[in-house]
Formats: structure tokens, C-alpha cells, sequence
């Protein structure tokens, strides 16, 4: 990283009639901000930014004003019933940013000391596990971490591994859509064309529930992070059928790489 912009949005103070900014709040944050971060490393830039207003509308802002290249959120574990009540940051940005996200999950961070943090963030992005299941937004995923792996100075990718998880229906008389066979060496074409770009990669097919399988591949696999894709998350869609990227943010204690696709 060359540049880091700590983000705080401040809601507007509702004390009044007409909605005002929150002065005295935006000073703590600030005060908060600078005891936390101290001296930054003379390589990083670091930036600390404190507005008051809608979260999403901010942060948009400002990434665009630092051509920011990720946006990084920490995201607590709630159900679906409860997002669909109160809303989602995550859900909401990732309708209107073409920035991809990272999404930690604080409890864990919390569990760390400073030096097993330090070695984690060195190795965040190194190796990346891909849910593929042959649709459109597994192919965009496949091809947005292809760019990663061409534009990285250094090579702070190295190693991928694409998993296809073949739903079971548990009925013998439904046939299943795909082969084992068949997404073996759909995933085997896809293997070969991330090698080109110097990028170790593996390839797994599973059968059962797909977020299951996929965290359960994540754990058996020494995985920095599970990379997806939706245009779903936050749209009418997901009320009527959670997707499968929803599911997994929700549920993974694993940093999620989250690649906004608009078209789904």
C-alpha cells in the first residue's frame, strides 16, 4: 500500500428540527484518529478523513477524491431478516461503486497481537480462494483477479484456487446440470489461462451446499481470503432469494474480496 485514508462518517446530529452537523462528535473522532494511528511509516501516506453526513454518499466521496483502488469495511454477523430491515454499508455501496471491497470481520482482528497482525496484512491478498460455478459473475470474478495478477509491481498474489461446488439435491431422479467431469475441465481450461500470468493455481470440485463447501474448502486450504462477485446484494433479487455471495458474507470469518459486478 502507497496511500491509506482512515474514514470516519459522523451521522448528522438530529438534536434540532433541521438536521445539523455533529461538531463536537467529529472533533473525538479526530482526537480518536490521531492517538491511533501516531507516526505512519515515511513509505505510506497516510490521510485521516472525518465528515458528517450518509455513510455511503461519504464514502463514495472520498474514494473517489483519493482514486482510492479499495475500499476496505468491517462487517459484524447479522441475519438476513435483520440486513433487510436495517440495511446494509456493504450492501448498499456495492450497488453503486465499481471499487472492489474488502470486508474483515473485527472479532478476529481483535484476536490478533501486533506481530501476528503485522505478518497477516503482509500476506493478505497472497493466496485467494475462487467460487466458480460457470455463471456469468464467476467469469467476471476469474477475469477481474486475472487483472489484479497482471498489474501487481510486486507479487503480493501468488497462488489462487478455484473451487466449483456442485449442488446436491439430494433426489436421485433430478440429474444433475454439470458433471463432475464437466466442471473439472471447465476448471482446468480456466487454470491454464491464470498460469499465463504467473499465478500458482488449484482446482477443486465438491458437491453439497455451496457456502458450506466453499468455507469448508477455504479451511482445509491455507487460504488468505475468498474472493466473489454478485450484482445482487442489496437489490430486489436477494428479498426474494439470498445469493450466494450474501450468503458468504455473512457467514465467513474469512476476509471477502468483493468485486462489484453490475451485471450480475
Amino acid at each position: 500500500m502507497k496511500q491509506i485514508v482512515f474514514l470516519h462518517a459522523v451521522p448528522l446530529s438530529e438534536r434540532g428540527i433541521i438536521p445539523q452537523v455533529d461538531i463536537e462528535k467529529i472533533e473525538q473522532a479526530q482526537t480518536r484518529f490521531a492517538e491511533a494511528i501516531g507516526e505512519s511509516p515515511t513509505d505510506i501516506e497516510v490521510k485521516i478523513e472525518v465528515q458528517s453526513g450518509k455513510p455511503v454518499d461519504i464514502i463514495l466521496k472520498v474514494a473517489q477524491t483519493y482514486r482510492s483502488q479499495l475500499i476496505i469495511l468491517g462487517s459484524q454477523s447479522r441475519s438476513l431478516l435483520t440486513e433487510k430491515l436495517l440495511g446494509s454499508t456493504m450492501a448498499n455501496l456495492s450497488r453503486r461503486t465499481p471499487i472492489p471491497l474488502l470486508v474483515l470481520r473485527p472479532q478476529l482482528i481483535y484476536a490478533y497481537t501486533s506481530e501476528e497482525l503485522i505478518l497477516r496484512c503482509q500476506h493478505l491478498f497472497r493466496s485467494l480462494l475462487l467460487p466458480y460455478n460457470g455463471t456469468q459473475a464467476a467469469d467476471y470474478l476469474v477475469q477481474e483477479v486475472k487483472q489484479l495478477a497482471q498489474q501487481q509491481s510486486g507479487r503480493y498474489l501468488q497462488q489462487c484456487k478455484l473451487c466449483w461446488v456442485l449442488e446436491d439435491s439430494g433426489r436421485r431422479e433430478i440429474p444433475k446440470k454439470i458433471l463432475p467431469q464437466q466442471a473439472e475441465q471447465t476448471l482446468s481450461q480456466i487454470k491454464a489461462d491464470l498460469e499465463v500470468e504467473n499465478l500458482q493455481v488449484e482446482i477443486e470440485v465438491r458437491e453439497g451446499h455451496s457456502v458450506t463447501e466453499v468455507l469448508e474448502a477455504a479451511a482445509m486450504g491455507d487460504l488468505s481470503a475468498i474472493a466473489v462477485s454478485s450484482g445482487t446484494i442489496g437489490k430486489l433479487q436477494e428479498w426474494l432469494v439470498s445469493s450466494f455471495a450474501a450468503e458468504l458474507l455473512r457467514f465467513s470469518w474469512y476476509p471477502i474480496l468483493f468485486f462489484p459486478n453490475e451485471r450480475g
